[in-house]
């Protein structure tokens, strides 16, 4: 993620070198605030974990059979596909029974996988082993589609911790034939392929990075629900509709236009609705833009290069005034205040007015 660095090298900044849970070492991360408080029926607590697996890009639910207490940051060994996987336990207790019903999963679904049992160094060696494949399968598998000139692109491989099973994250525009490539897989690697095709934001959320704003992405880091995005969430907000300035890392909108939207909604429904046009003795009015943060309306004249701002109660009063039949003098623009110029100090040029001896000290 943003520093590759954090777990292994000399402890900087909150020493606690990589446990920090700030985003730079794991994804996803989650705070269990419940976690100390004292349960009265141990019979009625939830009995489903949440695991996640590759450093918190993934999550799922698995069933508790045998009751045993787990602790954040645990390993347990769950079912896989015809085998077992890894993962890392990253919460339990009331607060999996709110993510469930987020999830809209039922807390007795039958097909629910298990937990097997704590991880043991056997399981913890083999799924290193596993992983350590996947960099060297991916440059291999981005080489075979090459070679069957398929329009696809490979942005992840993630192995099972057994290494029975292999899913394979592509990106494409158009529907792929892919037969001939998962029996090559199938073949070369060894595995059980599983093609699953994800969104650009999906994939920039799996190759992280670094945003406009300094931090990293949102997606990587704790965003999981993407929501669509469009340029009427950008008008809303008064945002000038730059393609470069509005775009993320996917080369889609940015999913925190999104963020503020609802305020802004809010705020608009205190300004008049078809007001964009104001009858004048001077002609017609036409808005030229909201200012939310001061309540403003903005207005201009035909033939005429000067803004008129107005607020909300007088463009209520002239609206209504035209529904009468009646065109208004004067706009009555409210005077807006400018920042105070800052005055330039000045300076005496004194380049050969100061004698030498006057610098020298008396003896």
């Amino acid at each position: 993620m943003g520093c590759g660095s954090c777990g292994t090298g000399t402890p900087n900044g909150c020493k606690s070198n990589g446990g920090c849970s700030t985003g730079g070492c794991n994804r996803l991360n989650v705070h269990d605030w419940l976690r100390d408080l004292p349960v009265d029926d141990a019979e009625s607590q939830c009995r489903v974990v949440e695991v996640s697996f590759k450093q918190g890009s993934r999550k799922e639910f698995f069933r508790n059979p045998t009751f045993q207490q787990f602790e954040k940051g645990d390993y347990v060994t769950v079912e896989g596909v015809n085998g077992f996987d890894l993962g890392e336990v990253s919460l339990t207790g009331e607060l999996v029974r709110v993510q469930l019903k987020k999830r809209g999963t039922d807390e007795f679904h039958p097909d629910m996988k298990k937990i097997l049992r704590p991880s043991t160094e056997k399981d913890i060696e083999t799924y290193k082993i596993s992983k350590s494949r996947e960099s060297d399968m991916l440059a291999r598998s981005r080489a075979h589609a090459r070679e069957l000139k398929l329009q696809m692109k490979l942005s992840e491989i993630e192995l099972q911790a057994d290494g029975k099973k292999g899913t394979f994250f592509y990106t494409a525009d158009d529907r792929i034939d892919f037969r001939e490539l998962i029996r090559i897989f199938a073949g070369e690697f060894k595995v059980k392929v599983e093609m699953r095709q994800i969104g650009i934001r999906q994939e920039a959320a799996k190759v992280g990075g670094i945003g406009s704003c300094g931090r990293e992405l949102c997606c990587s880091t704790w965003l999981h629900d993407f929501k669509s995005v469009n340029t009427t969430a950008a008008r809303y907000q008064n945002l000038s509709i730059n393609q470069t300035k509005l775009s993320g890392q996917c080369g889609r909108l940015k999913c925190c236009l999104n963020f503020e939207l609802d305020t802004y909604l809010d705020a608009l429904q205190a300004f008049p609705d078809y007001a964009d046009n104001l009858q004048t003795a001077m002609g017609q009015a036409f808005l030229i833009k909201k200012d939310i943060f001061k309540n403003l309306m903005w207005y201009t004249l035909p033939n005429n290069t000067k803004h008129y701002p107005l607020t909300i109660e007088r463009v209520k009063e002239i609206k209504r005034l035209n529904q009468q039949g009646i065109a208004v003098e004067d706009l009555e623009a409210v005077e807006i205040t400018g920042k105070n110029k800052e005055v330039e100090p000045e300076f005496v040029e004194l380049v050969g007015q100061i004698s030498l001896r006057s610098l020298e000290k008396n003896d």
